[in-house]
């Protein structure tokens, strides 16, 4: 694996998602990532299912180190100082002020290290009415109006994954590398700031932009409207998606595997406009349709004809697809604890080389030994 920010140094006293989501980020490019934990409990998402190794902490703390220091302790703020004065980057995802009830403010932390690229992660912002209020991902999606384009009107309820929880951990990693590409240039380290409520406002760009330019306020079905995007059941219970765009050659390719020819002589289907007018009859019809055959011959019969579509998979279904295996998007490496640890890999690939290369996420101070015991020893001997 190309190791791209090997070299560079990180310190991470992230919990949860945001910031250890920045760190690892980083870490996939080959930062060293010194995860700084609370002694005996370490980064509370440990413990979401019991112990100390849950599901939730794997998915966002792979390819780093784990050491325990608690910053009240005098012996544990000096070795915190010293690794402050040899890092590269400091990460951290405190309610604003706490940082620096803690001594691990930007302001004394760059004092330490002029060269210091420091990353705070907030919920929605280090000041304004809001600064101080709990954010979660849930909180930061409504807040920004994400989570009104995902709920279903006829069913309301909170749906996928913790989308702003781990975007805002990658524009926090892209405000990072940002700066360091100046400190190459100037030799001084940045404040980076970056709140749940601003990345997904950003991430959410393509609704406001609507807004700003046509006074359009998008919902739900607003963007699969446009794209003619479906979901649609088939004959053995097995759903299949397709995103069939603007090109005219798609629908042409759907007409022939849904054998109906006269499909776009229903004035109604007959031209973009009129799908995306007319998109509740064309999932009828469609829905009808799909529903007679199995989802593999409905795969084939769109393969032959060009026309994008995927089988709607579970996690399961999707690492068994020939594509994911060929791509080698499914990665192992040794259990901390025994046995074999799987993960998916980081998307990104130099001069052709996959990244297939990994560490387990590490178990609470595993690095102790490695890293704070030679730090109190020689602040011993100072």
């Amino acid at each position: 694996m190309q190791k791209v920010l090997s070299g560079i140094k990180v310190l991470e006293q992230g919990t949860f998602i945001t910031g250890p989501a920045a760190g690892m980020f980083l870490a996939d490019l080959g930062a060293e990532v010194i995860k700084v934990e609370q002694p005996g409990s370490g980064d509370p998402f440990r413990a979401f299912r019991g112990g100390l190794y849950s599901p939730h902490f794997q998915t966002y703390n792979r390819n780093k180190r784990s050491i325990t220091l608690n910053p009240k302790l005098p012996d544990d703020a000096a070795v915190f100082d010293e690794l402050v004065k040899d890092s590269d980057v400091y990460i951290q995802n405190f309610r604003p002020g706490a940082a620096e009830r803690l001594g691990a403010g930007a302001a004394r932390l760059r004092e330490l290290n002029p060269r210091l690229v420091y990353c705070a992660i907030s919920g929605f912002g280090q000041t304004g009415p809001a600064a101080g209020r709990p954010a979660y991902d849930t909180v930061a999606q409504a807040a920004s109006a994400f989570l009104k384009l995902l709920v279903n009107p006829a069913n309301p309820r909170v749906v996928g994954p913790a989308v702003a929880d781990a975007m805002t951990g990658f524009y926090a990693a892209y405000g990072v590398m940002g700066a360091l590409v100046e400190r190459g240039r100037t030799g001084v380290g940045r404040t980076v700031e970056v709140s749940m409520l601003e990345a997904m406002c950003h991430f959410n760009l393509d609704a406001f932009t609507h807004y700003f330019s046509e006074n359009e306020i998008m919902g739900p079905f607003s963007r699969p409207s446009v794209s003619q995007s479906y979901v649609l059941e088939c004959a053995d219970g097995l759903w299949i998606a397709l995103h069939m765009s603007s090109p005219e050659k798609f629908w042409q390719g759907l007409a022939n595997a849904i054998e109906r020819p006269d499909l776009f002589q229903d004035p109604r289907f007959s031209n973009r406009e009129g799908r995306i007018a007319h998109q509740t009859e064309m999932i009828a019809l469609l829905d009808g349709l799909f529903r007679a055959r199995t989802r593999a011959d409905w795969c084939a019969r769109l393969e032959s004809e060009d026309v994008p579509h995927a089988p709607m998979y579970d996690t399961r279904e999707a690492m068994e697809d020939p594509q994911a295996r060929h791509l080698q998007l499914e990665v192992s490496a040794p259990h901390p604890e025994g046995g074999e640890w799987r993960t998916i890999r980081s998307p990104v690939s130099f001069d052709g080389e996959r990244p297939l290369e990994v560490t387990a996420p590490p178990t609470l101070g595993a690095d102790n030994d490695a890293i704070v015991e030679p730090l109190r020893r020689r602040l011993r001997q100072a």
